[in-house]
Order: C-alpha cells, then structure tokens, then sequence
C-alpha cells in the first residue's frame, strides 16, 4: 500500500479489502511469498465501541462519514491521524488503547473480542 501503484487499485474500485487482495494475487504472481499467519490474535472492538470511537473523531474534527460502526477509508484514515498524535503504531486499526485516550484515558475500555 505504500507504493504509488496502489492508488491505481483504489481508482478502479475503491475499497481497502479488494485493492489489498489484488496487490497481494499481483506480488504472489511475481514470485513473493505467501504470507504468514500472525502469530497473536487481532483483536476486534466490539460494534458499540467502534460507533463510540467514530463519534470521538467527529467530535475531534474528523470527517468520518457515516457514524454506522462500521470503518471505512475516512475513518480509518482519522484512525490513523489519532494513532500518531497519541504516540500509538499508526496501523489504522483501532485499539482499546486509542480509544481510552481519547475518551481521557479516564475511562477504561472493555475487553475487546478475539478474532482467530
């Protein structure tokens, strides 16, 4: 994705899943290898937490779109923007972590769900 080609993915349909799948299929036919399962599980927020953490953004100025629980390109770009004003890894997935912080960090989050 950090390469200027992959906004010819994004051009032609731009959703995230099909233009990371299709440099994928692209970088196996050139000869990369397979990639390797993750070794932890990726941790999923739950909806209501995903809703309360685009409503955050709102409120911190960030055009998300629709406030739905559901991260599209604009909320994971503000996502990301947040990520690196907080220190965090700037990945755009969202993490109890980012949302504790900008809930105050006054408040914890709940245990997210584990994706296997």
């Amino acid at each position: 994705m950090a390469y200027p080609n992959f906004a010819a993915y994004t051009e032609w349909n731009n959703s995230l899943i099909y233009s990371t799948t299709a440099g994928y299929l692209a970088s196996r036919i050139a000869g990369a290898a397979p990639m390797r399962k993750p070794t932890t599980p990726v941790a999923q927020l739950p909806f209501n937490e995903l809703k309360q953490l685009q409503q955050l953004l709102v409120q911190a100025g960030f055009n998300v779109g629709k406030v739905d629980g559901v991260l599209g390109q604009q909320s994971r770009a503000a996502v990301k923007a947040m990520q690196v004003k907080y220190g965090l890894p700037a990945d755009s997935w969202p993490t109890s972590e980012l949302l504790a912080r900008m809930r105050g960090g006054t408040a914890q989050a709940q245990p997210a769900v584990t994706i296997r």
